[in-house]
């Protein structure tokens, strides 16, 4: 891997440059609040760039000893050492030198759809929002259903949930696609296997100062709600649809008894959503490059297999199979995420040489 040294040194001197303008006394606290971001942005690189250089002087001083010294033998033994673990040092350098994606350490908006296969379907919905709340508590993540349309056995035809945390949507994001299941239904009577999906959409949250809503732009309806998940509420019109005429972006809300709280919940996610369109749009005016080994981030794209007679599951992006689905379905996912992204970022690494 050729790494590129010139670069390197600039972000080394620039992070030296941002430790010695830290240090000036005459700063506002506003200025040595940004000095400190950039200089704390930079120094995971700056380490990883010493780290390699510490590997490259050692394995250097210990080919200068002569084959007549006594300590050659030992130092052979430790450049064999070094030199193994270089190639590792190399790969976390480049990763570090890898364009962020500026939502990764964001919270995220989970969105889950039955898909084809009627009540099976919205029951795999259910199965896969109690997989990711799982997952979620395994990692000290907040879970909050935003909006939920249950279905009559008890799953969901739809279920939007805010997952809050750091680097959330870093690890949630790939996701995002068509989840198929494979398994005989609980209605099943002649023990039949059916097939059937749900759509998954990850969705980095926005914060009130990434998009700019003007009221004016927006129509708000409240009215009674109704149906599986609403009867506690349809009394009062506490249900609230917002819909964003610039855009026709429409969200509803009715699972709170205030109108307040449903309001805010729907402006939540109509900010979400506006940021994810504005992100995707930015994306493809860039460059289609991200049509790479985790899929193309086309959410009608089927990208995993649940198959239950058989116990595994298959992520068809990575051809990653693991006969492990009970417990990742109890929201043991690190194994299949981890995969992922590591993927991605080969891909990306294989762009930069």
């Amino acid at each position: 891997m050729m790494l590129p040294l010139e670069r390197i040194a600039q972000i080394e001197r620039r992070h030296g440059q941002l430790a010695n303008d830290m240090g000036n006394p005459a700063l506002s606290p506003d200025q040595f609040v940004a000095l400190s971001k950039d200089y704390a942005e930079l120094t995971p690189l700056v380490a990883a760039a010493a780290a390699w250089r510490a590997l490259l002087a050692e394995a250097q001083q210990l080919r200068a000893i002569p084959a007549s010294d006594e300590m050659h033998g030992i130092a052979q033994e430790e450049l064999a050492s070094i030199s193994a673990r270089l190639p590792a040092a190399e790969r976390a350098l480049a990763l570090q030198l890898l364009p962020r994606d500026a939502a990764d350490e964001r919270s995220a908006v989970l969105e889950i759809r039955a898909g084809t296969g009627g009540d099976e379907a919205a029951l795999f919905a259910g199965d896969l929002a109690r997989m990711y709340e799982r997952y979620a508590a395994n990692h000290g993540w907040k879970w909050e259903i935003l909006s939920g349309s249950a279905s009559d056995l008890g799953g969901f035809k739809e279920i939007i949930a805010s997952v809050a945390g750091a680097g959330v949507f870093a690890r949630l994001k790939f996701e995002s696609g068509v989840h198929r299941v494979q398994r005989v239904p609980a209605t099943e009577a002649g023990g039949r296997i059916h097939t059937s999906a749900a759509t998954v959409a990850v969705l980095p949250e926005a914060g009130d100062v990434d998009i700019a809503i003007d009221d004016k732009d927006l129509r708000i309806d409240v009215y009674r709600a109704s149906g599986a998940g609403g009867q506690h509420v349809n009394t009062t019109d506490s249900a609230v649809r917002i819909t964003h005429i610039p855009s026709g972006v429409v969200v509803a809300v009715q699972d709170e008894r205030s109108q307040h709280k449903n309001k805010a919940r729907a402006m939540k996610l109509l900010r979400t959503r506006l940021f994810d369109a504005e992100r995707e749009r930015l994306a493809s005016t860039r460059s289609a490059d991200r049509k790479a080994m985790v899929g193309s981030g086309d959410r009608s794209e089927r990208i995993r297999t649940y198959n239950f007679p058989q116990g595994r599951v298959t992520d068809h992006r990575i051809n990653l199979t693991l006969h492990r689905l009970p417990e990742i379905m109890a929201g043991a996912l690190d194994d299949v995420v981890t995969a992922l992204i590591a993927e991605d970022e080969a891909a990306r690494l294989a762009s930069l040489a």
